[in-house]
C-alpha cells in the first residue's frame, strides 16, 4: 500500500482497532508494552527529541499550546502532538504551530507502513495489529523526528498510566485540573480517576501541576513523592490570577508575588489565564527566560474549539467544555459578554458528569438546544435531552429545552430564533458546548450553510 494524500493516511489508521470508541478498559485492549514493542520495532523515535508530557481532565489542550508557543519564541523548533482534533486530522501535529507539509505527511507515513509489514503482537498482548491511537501516536514520534524537532510536546488521549503516549521518558510532566471524566474507563472517583492521570509521572522527572483539588493533590503528590519527583505547583507559584473576557480576547494578569504580568490573550475564557500562568511555570520550571517574545506568542496562541468565534453576525462559539469546572468557568466568560441572554446547543458523550453540566446550563441559559455530538464516541442524545427537562422541571421549569438530533438543524434553528428576535450580536449569541466533538459538528455544520448561503443575516 502506497499512499498519495494524507487524507488516505488517516482514513487507513482508522480502519484499525479504535480504542477511543469503547466504554471500558480491557486487559486486551489497553496495554502499555504493546505501544512499548511498537517503539522498539521502530527504533525509538521519540528519543530523537526532548518531550514534555501533559495528562488532566480539561485544559491541557491549551496549556501545551501555550508551551509549545513558548518554546518556539525562544528558538527550539517545536513539535505538538494534541488530540482529538476539531476539524482537521492534521491539527494533531504541528510544528513551530503550523501544520506539517502533506509530502511529509505522506512520505513518513509510505516508510512507516512499509516498515510495518509483517509486524504483529503475539496474542497475549491482545490485538494482533496496533490500533488506532498507537498508530497515530507512532506517527507523532515518526514525524517530529523527520522535521527535526528539537522540543515536542504530548498530550495525552485518555487517562495517562496505560495511554500509547506514556512511553516516552520526557523531561517534565504536567497535570492539568482532574475532574470526572470517563467515569467508565478512569473509575467513578477523582481519587480513581486522578491515580490513573498520575501514571505519567516519572522516576526523577518534575511534575507540574496545575489547580487540583483536594483529593486529587494528595494522590498525584503521593506517586511523585514514590518517584523522588519533585513538585511545582501553580497555586504555590502565583499570588493570585485575574481574568476578564472580551470580545478582542482574554485580559489576564498573573502576579507572582514580586512581579504581575499583563497579557491579552487571543484565546477567550477564564480557564485560559490559568492555562497561560501553568505554561509559564512549565518553562521556568525548564530553565528558559520569560522574555516580552515569550509572553507575545503566548498571548498569540489559539486552538480550535477553545471560545472560538465561528461566525460574528450572529455570535456563534464553539467550545469543547465537557467536565463540571470546565462548563462552569465557560458560561461565566459567556456572561461577561452577553449578560441578558444567549442560546446554548448541548451535546456530550457518554462518560461525563452530564447532571452537573446540566444543572450549569439551565441556570445560565432560557433557551437550550439538545444535539448529536456525532458519531465517533457513544453518545444518548435523546436520554441527555430527557435528563434536562426533569432537571429543569424540578427546578421550576424556566427553560425552554428542544431536541434536534441533527446538528445542521440545530445550529440553523438557533441562528433563525436569533434573527427572528431583533436582537444584535452584542446583545445575544449562540454557544456550543458539552463535547468537542459537539464543537467540531457545529463548525462544520455552519461552515456548509455559509457556504450554501442560508445562514439568516441581521
Amino acid at each position: 500500500m502506497r499512499f498519495t494524500h494524507a487524507d488516505e493516511v488517516f482514513t487507513y489508521f482508522e480502519s484499525f482497532a479504535n480504542l477511543a470508541r469503547l466504554t471500558h478498559y480491557t486487559n486486551r485492549a489497553y496495554r502499555l508494552d504493546r505501544m512499548q514493542a511498537l517503539n522498539d520495532h521502530f527504533n525509538y523515535p521519540d528519543r530523537a527529541f526532548s518531550s514534555i508530557h501533559l495528562a488532566g481532565s480539561k485544559g491541557k489542550g491549551s496549556t501545551a499550546t501555550f508551551i509549545r508557543s513558548a518554546l518556539s519564541a525562544s528558538g527550539c523548533r517545536t513539535g505538538l502532538y494534541l488530540s482529538p482534533h476539531v476539524a482537521d486530522y492534521r491539527e494533531r501535529y504541528t510544528v513551530d504551530g503550523e501544520f506539517i507539509q502533506d509530502d511529509i505527511l505522506v512520505e513518513t507515513a509510505n516508510s512507516m507502513v512499509s516498515h510495518l509489514e509483517g509486524f504483529s503482537f503475539p496474542d497475549e498482548q491482545g490485538y494482533e495489529k496496533p490500533t488506532t491511537f498507537e498508530l497515530l501516536t507512532l506517527y507523532a514520534f515518526l514525524l517530529f523526528k523527520a522535521v527535526g524537532c528539537l522540543w515536542v510536546v504530548v498530550e495525552t488521549g485518555l487517562g495517562g498510566r496505560l495511554d500509547a503516549t506514556n512511553v516516552i521518558s520526557p523531561e517534565l510532566t504536567v497535570i492539568t485540573p482532574i475532574e470526572l471524566e470517563h467515569t467508565a474507563v478512569l473509575g467513578d472517583t477523582v481519587e480513581q480517576i486522578a491515580r490513573e492521570k498520575g501514571g505519567i509521572i516519572k522516576q526523577g522527572i518534575p511534575l507540574v501541576l496545575g489547580y487540583q483539588s483536594a483529593s486529587a493533590a494528595a494522590v498525584l503528590r503521593g506517586i511523585a513523592a514514590e518517584r523522588s519527583a519533585e513538585v511545582v505547583s501553580l497555586e504555590e507559584s502565583v499570588t493570585a490570577l485575574t481574568s476578564h473576557t472580551e470580545h478582542a480576547g482574554e485580559q489576564c494578569s498573573i502576579d507572582w508575588g514580586d512581579s504581575t504580568t499583563c497579557l491579552l490573550l487571543r484565546m477567550r475564557g477564564s480557564f485560559q489565564c490559568e492555562n497561560a500562568a501553568l505554561a509559564l511555570v512549565c518553562m521556568q520550571t525548564l530553565g528558559f527566560e520569560i522574555n516580552e517574545r515569550v509572553l507575545a506568542a503566548v498571548a498569540d496562541s489559539v486552538l480550535p474549539g477553545r471560545m472560538e468565534m465561528i461566525s460574528d453576525n450572529p455570535r456563534i462559539y464553539v467550545d469543547g467544555a465537557h467536565t463540571e469546572r470546565s462548563i462552569s468557568k465557560l458560561f461565566a466568560s459567556f456572561r461577561q459578554l452577553y449578560p441578558d441572554d444567549g442560546i446554548l446547543i448541548f451535546g456530550a458523550v457518554e462518560g461525563k458528569d452530564h447532571v452537573s453540566m446540566a444543572r450549569h446550563a439551565l441556570r445560565n441559559f432560557g433557551r437550550i438546544i439538545i444535539s448529536t455530538p456525532g458519531y465517533f464516541k457513544k453518545s444518548d442524545p435523546r436520554s441527555l435531552y430527557e435528563l434536562f427537562v426533569k432537571l429543569d422541571a424540578d427546578a421550576g421549569g424556566a427553560c425552554r429545552i428542544s431536541f434536534e438530533p441533527e446538528p445542521a438543524r440545530a445550529v440553523e434553528l438557533a441562528m433563525k430564533e436569533i434573527s427572528a428576535s431583533g436582537e444584535s450580536s452584542a446583545e445575544r449569541a449562540i454557544i456550543t458546548a458539552g463535547s468537542f466533538y459537539m464543537a467540531a459538528e457545529i463548525r462544520a455544520a455552519y461552515s456548509r450553510l455559509k457556504t450554501a448561503g442560508s445562514p439568516p443575516r441581521q
